[in-house]
Parts: C-alpha cells; sequence; structure tokens
C-alpha cells in the first residue's frame, strides 16, 4: 500500500514537472536550442575559458611551470609599461587613428545611406548598394596587397602624379602619410557594409511625416534635416557609443602588413607592439598587462560615453 502510493506521489511530481511552463517551453523549443548549443560551446571554450589566462598579467609567467605554477609579480609589468619611454607614443599613435577614423570614417556610411535613401531608381540603388558592400567581402591582406601595388613607386598612382609633371612619393615609406591611407582604405572596404544600419532605420521613418512636411512646403534638405536625422538619431548615438568603446583599440593585422621601419613613428600601435612583445618576443606576461590595460580603459571610455548619451540623448546601450 505504503509503495503504491509513493509511486503515485513520484508520477503526480513527474507530471507535474512535465506540465511546467519552463519544461514544456524547451521541449517545444528543443531543436532551437540544439542549433544554439553548438556556438554556445564555441563562446565559452574560445573567448570564456581563455579568460583564465589573464591572470598571467600578473605572474611571471614561465611555460615549463605553467600558469598556476608561476610566480605572482603583482602590477609590476603595468609599472613597467607605463614607466616606457615608447608608451606615450603607442598611445598618441593609437588615439590618432581612432580620432581620425571617427571624425572621417564614422560619418561615411552616414552619408552613403542618406544618398541611397534619395535614390528613386530601385535598379540603380540596387547595383550601387551591391558594389559598395563588396570591399566588405576581400581579404585584408589582398587589400593591403592591393594599397602596395597602387601606391608602390610604379603604381597607378604614381603614375598619375608623373603624367601630371610631378616627382613621384614613395607613399608607404612616409610616416606622414600611413594614417590618411589607413583611414581612407578603411573607408573603402567599409562604407558600404557600415551603410546597411543607417538603411534599415531609415526603413523605420513614418512616410507620412514626409507627406505633412511636403505640404508646409518643407524641400529636401528641411526634410533631412526635420525628419531623417532626428528619426535615426538613436541608431547615430548607439553607433557612437560603440566607436568611442573602441577609441583605444586598433586592429594589427592591417598595420602589421603596411607599416615598415620608416612608418614605425607614426603606424606603431598597441595592438602591434603586444603583436612584437608576445608572439615574436615571447614575453607572454608583459604584452598581456598591456592588452589587459587596453581593454580596461576601453571599458572605461565605453561606460562614460553611453552614461553621457543616455543624460544628453535619452539614448544609450543599457
Amino acid at each position: 500500500m505504503i509503495h503504491s502510493q509513493e509511486t503515485k506521489q513520484a508520477a503526480a511530481f513527474s507530471s507535474a514537472r512535465i506540465r511546467h511552463p519552463v519544461i514544456q517551453g524547451m521541449a517545444r523549443s528543443k531543436y532551437l536550442y540544439a542549433i544554439f548549443f553548438i556556438p554556445f560551446c564555441y563562446y565559452v571554450i574560445f573567448h570564456y575559458w581563455p579568460m583564465y589566462g589573464i591572470i598571467i598579467a600578473f605572474k611571471d609567467y614561465n611555460i615549463v611551470k605553467g600558469i598556476s605554477g608561476s610566480p605572482w609579480v603583482g602590477f609590476h609589468h603595468f609599472e613597467k609599461f607605463l614607466k616606457d619611454p615608447y608608451f606615450w607614443k603607442l598611445i598618441r599613435n593609437t588615439l590618432l587613428i581612432n580620432i581620425y577614423e571617427l571624425i572621417w570614417a564614422f560619418p561615411a556610411p552616414i552619408v552613403l545611406a542618406l544618398m541611397l535613401n534619395e535614390l528613386k531608381n530601385q535598379a540603380f540603388k540596387r547595383i550601387v548598394q551591391s558594389i559598395s558592400y563588396l570591399p566588405h567581402f576581400i581579404s585584408t591582406v589582398v587589400v593591403c596587397g592591393m594599397i602596395a601595388n597602387f601606391l608602390s613607386s610604379d603604381g597607378l598612382i604614381n603614375q598619375v602624379i608623373q603624367w601630371l609633371g610631378f616627382e613621384p612619393v614613395k607613399f608607404l615609406m612616409l610616416p606622414e602619410w600611413f594614417r590618411t591611407i589607413f583611414v581612407a582604405s578603411g573607408i573603402w572596404q567599409s562604407v558600404g557594409w557600415g551603410s546597411i544600419i543607417y538603411l534599415a532605420a531609415l526603413t523605420g521613418v513614418d512616410v507620412e511625416l514626409y507627406d505633412a512636411a511636403k505640404i508646409d512646403g518643407a524641400n529636401r534638405w528641411h526634410q533631412l534635416l526635420s525628419i531623417t536625422l532626428p528619426s535615426i538619431a538613436p541608431t547615430i548615438s548607439i553607433m557612437m557609443i560603440l566607436n568611442l568603446g573602441r577609441l583605444m583599440s586598433v586592429g594589427f593585422e592591417k598595420i602589421i602588413l603596411l607599416y615598415n621601419g620608416s612608418t614605425y613613428e607614426t603606424a606603431d600601435v598597441i595592438s602591434t607592439f603586444v603583436y612584437r612583445r608576445g608572439l615574436l618576443g615571447s614575453d607572454f606576461s608583459y604584452a598581456t598587462a598591456v592588452e589587459l590595460f587596453q581593454a580596461i580603459v576601453g571599458l572605461v571610455l565605453l561606460y562614460t560615453a553611453n552614461k553621457a548619451s543616455k543624460k544628453i540623448s535619452q539614448t544609450s546601450l543599457w
């Protein structure tokens, strides 16, 4: 009798669990969870678990002893980097490249999206969009190879310069030209792809607002300033916050492929310095400390920009 009652209670408890909304929802969406499982494992294994290695920034890391066996040195590597005479040059180069990109590259996709939005010929609009998207899918190595060929002493650009009667310019050997080349090529490579976000935002603008503005006598320019830009202002604010958070970060791949000894003065940034000290120099603890310093500064910038945007425009990431 007792055994029968226990069996009934267990069955009732089991059926109650099955009827629970969370369990039922997971059962209905089991295939979605199965699809989610692979990217979840990817991020855990390749993005979150490696964060454990950050502690070598506070250790004198030795490959033989491993992470746990290496002795602690505290903030020694951070102090060493901050006292390095090369520190300010790295900060300056990193900031200047990002500031130039913020000035020139950030508004470029907004302008392109606004121009595409004004096109009435849909066929021509799709052709322009496709052509502007294509550079995004070209490998960085190929892009740098194209830049080197176009800007070489006997490249297309110098041939045009000589045809105009001027002396050829060794663009890739002059430090004052590096930032211009880097930012300009970045705009060409990303302007089309970046405009997708703003084009999507423009589709959400109420068409009736434009009709009302036309009745009031507003021309295209007035409609742009009074309706279009204010409507996509939240999207612009979010993208600005994200860009400000990356103000201390520049990808090292393109710079390594373009710079040389004569352009170190303006081309060498924190990420390339980390690459040389960490991978080429095998100074893993020092390189990790520098990268962690860069990440912390980026986090502070992101938090500050988000808080300022929330206070000024009521738009924020969180």
